[in-house]
């Protein structure tokens, strides 16, 4: 019997049509996107994977297996004869440093918008938007989950709630189309999504436009909640699946999680390459690679194992303590929303789980020995050692009591405070979540969680260094940037597995926002 054969470029048309629709480059271009990423065509794998093919892939696929074998083939001419390469705009948008640092952030929420997206072309990796968005700049010229939570709180600072509205309901959106958030808005973020910061947007709304909010948004709060527990009812004790994992005593806290085992798309020579020398199993090492970037934290030593390197990671094993803060806060609004509608007894069934998990947090992270909280290593049943800023998110969120907010407190001051602001973590790997970095979401999440137990002073130092260093390097360079080196400030940060980006959304949001609040002294 004759065997019918379909070329690797035909597969995709025989997939379901939502399927197709989100292919990602690797699926779409087989044996192409291998060539490209691991030729390193492109000095960053992220250009590839954002291009807009020319043509369709089977076209595309024909032509560079008739041409490769060719005396002379150029690769990298051949994808740019093919298709139509990224531009990123904001390296485009030169500052006039003269004009002040208030203009420049001004200027930068008309450079860093972009237009709802309708439709896409054919074949691109951008997923639509109904509404207009900002992105943080540089390499990333997409929406970013829990980057816009930051930019937010710039664009009220600015007055521009209609940006707030317009990026909330974009979020909504893909909670409805997808059933949870991704990681952003491209086919290859498809298999995760990162820190659930959708229920403070919703509150950052709600303090503005009222309770009717909370109203608007509920059923996508619980949407994504359901996202985050999804198999929670039938897991046994101490088992896991996907994001949440069910502890000794019964309790239920959650951890990042990607579905997909093979390498990130937007890395893919780097993810090869960790895998590759790891000894470990690739499968396994792709999946916590993956992890972390849906952590937010890609990457950090808090993620690895007792080698201390890349290769040994092992974000799946470990109950990150600012996650399952997150998660307290979206079972606190969601119960606020029902209270909102006078329904008492949903209400009250909420509040009851933001109160289990937040002993359970209590029980699994707070550590006496080190007076701080860490994350939770629930496959050898302790808890994680490094200290890092994700510790003051149960001062944030309300969860620390006032002893463990006035050690935290102790230890911030002791240890993670330097000349620019708060360091990442408290060891130098060459990562880019760790010390002598520092970032802007981080350096406010401490702030806040300081101010709510009344540790202002040491707040306000924090704020003004921060405040400092962005600054400083905005007059060395005319820019505001993703990163910042706290320990020696004069230096830019490094680290991490592309060049520092300039930009950028949430350093502008969290600037501005502490710009602003010195100019009316809190209470």
């Amino acid at each position: 019997m004759r065997k019918l054969l379909f070329p690797a470029a035909c597969l995709i048309f025989l997939l379901p049509k939502a399927q197709a629709q989100h292919a990602t480059p690797r699926q779409l271009f087989p044996g192409l996107f291998e060539a490209v990423q691991l030729g390193h065509v492109f000095a960053d794998n992220k250009t590839f994977v954002d291009a807009t093919p020319l043509q369709p892939p089977g076209t595309i696929l024909a032509a560079w297996n008739a041409e490769k074998q060719r005396p002379g083939f150029d690769l990298s001419r051949f994808v740019q004869a093919h298709f139509q390469l990224p531009t990123a705009n904001a390296a485009e948008y030169h500052s006039n440093v003269a004009k002040g640092l208030r203009h420049h952030l001004d200027t930068l929420w008309t450079v860093l918008q972009r237009p709802a997206i309708h439709t896409v072309p054919a074949y691109s990796s951008l997923l639509p938007l109904p509404k207009p968005y900002l992105v943080p700049g540089g390499r990333f010229r997409e929406v970013y989950y829990w980057d816009s939570y930051f930019t937010m709180l710039g664009l009220r600072e600015a007055n521009r709630l209609d940006l707030v509205r317009s990026m909330t309901d974009n979020f909504a959106f893909l909670i409805n189309q997808y059933g949870f958030v991704p990681n952003g808005n491209r086919t290859y973020y498809l298999t995760r999504s990162q820190p659930p910061f959708f229920s403070l947007m919703v509150e950052l709304l709600a303090q503005a436009q009222g309770d009717t909010v909370l109203l608007r948004y509920q059923p996508q709060l619980l949407r994504e909640y359901a996202y985050w527990m999804q198999g929670a009812d039938s897991l046994a004790v101490g088992k896991a699946t996907r994001r949440v994992v069910r502890l000794p005593n019964g309790e239920l806290l959650n951890r990042y999680w990607d579905s997909s085992t093979e390498p990130r798309e937007e890395s893919y020579a780097e993810d090869v390459a960790v895998a590759q020398g790891s000894g470990r199993p690739a499968a396994a090492v792709y999946q916590d690679l993956r992890a972390a970037a849906a952590s937010g934290w890609d990457f950090s030593t808090r993620w690895f194992g007792p080698t201390g390197t890349l290769s040994s990671i092992r974000t799946t094993a470990l109950l990150p303590v600012d996650l399952n803060c997150l998660l307290f806060s979206l079972e606190n609004t969601i119960a606020r929303s029902f209270v909102a509608q006078n329904k008492r007894e949903q209400a009250q069934a909420w509040q009851r789980k933001a109160r289990q998990r937040r002993q359970a947090i209590q029980r699994y992270c707070w550590s006496p020995q080190k007076s701080w909280f860490t994350d939770f290593d629930w496959q050898n049943n302790q808890r994680a050692s490094p200290k890092t800023l994700a510790g003051t998110f149960p001062l944030t969120f309300r969860i620390a009591t006032p002893k463990q907010a006035k050690l935290v407190a102790d230890g911030i001051q002791k240890e993670f405070l330097q000349k620019g602001g708060l360091q990442t973590t408290l060891t130098q790997s060459g990562q880019q979540w760790d010390s002598p970095n520092a970032w802007a979401p981080l350096q406010y999440m401490a702030i806040e969680g300081l101010r709510r137990y009344r540790h202002n002073a040491l707040a306000d130092t924090i704020s003004q260094r921060w405040i400092t260093l962005n600054t400083q390097v905005f007059l060395q360079t005319g820019k505001l940037l993703e990163k910042y080196n706290v320990v020696e400030p004069s230096v830019l940060a490094g680290g991490g597995e592309y060049p520092l980006q300039d930009g950028f959304g949430w350093t502008n949001g969290v600037l501005l926002t502490l710009l602003n609040r010195q100019t009316r002294p809190s209470h």
